[in-house]
């Protein structure tokens, strides 16, 4: 009986903290492992990171919409700042959350060369778009009569 009382205990307990754990989840309870992860994402030197990211790919979009570059262009910009926050997320991870200085200025290196690539595609295709002819004033004799 002794075996059998001991198992029925422990899965009475294990039943008990699920329950506990998810009305914590429920109410918002921040427990310490929650308050130390929402450190780690708010910590300066990520958010700088992160938020500039954010702001490139915006740049790399309104590019495309706007004809600077081409849609191939932007994808493959696209993917370089994708490859830059999987980066980071590597870095935060091995560091319990945050990036080192060093870390962060790498990640910025990497974001400068990525827009240094954009403003290159935009003046090579501003280049190579041909120049249309300007406009007729409304109501003036087309060329050629």
């Amino acid at each position: 009986m002794k075996g059998k009382t001991g198992k029925i205990m422990k899965k009475h307990i294990f039943t008990a903290l699920v329950s506990l754990a998810s009305i914590v989840g429920i109410i918002g309870i921040e427990t310490p492992v929650a308050k130390a992860d929402n450190f780690a994402k708010k910590h300066p030197r990520r958010a700088q990171v992160v938020r500039r990211e954010k702001r490139e790919q915006n740049k790399n979009n309104a590019a495309a919409v706007d004809g600077k570059i081409t849609d191939k262009q932007a994808q493959h910009l696209d993917k370089e700042d994708r490859n830059i926050r999987k980066q980071e997320r590597a870095d935060a991870a091995a560091n319990g959350g945050h990036i080192t200085k060093g870390e962060q200025k790498d990640l910025n290196r990497e974001e400068n060369s990525v827009n240094r690539q954009r403003n290159r595609d935009e003046r090579k295709d501003a280049a190579a778009a041909p120049s249309s002819p300007p406009a007729a004033a409304p109501g003036a004799p087309a060329a050629g009569n």
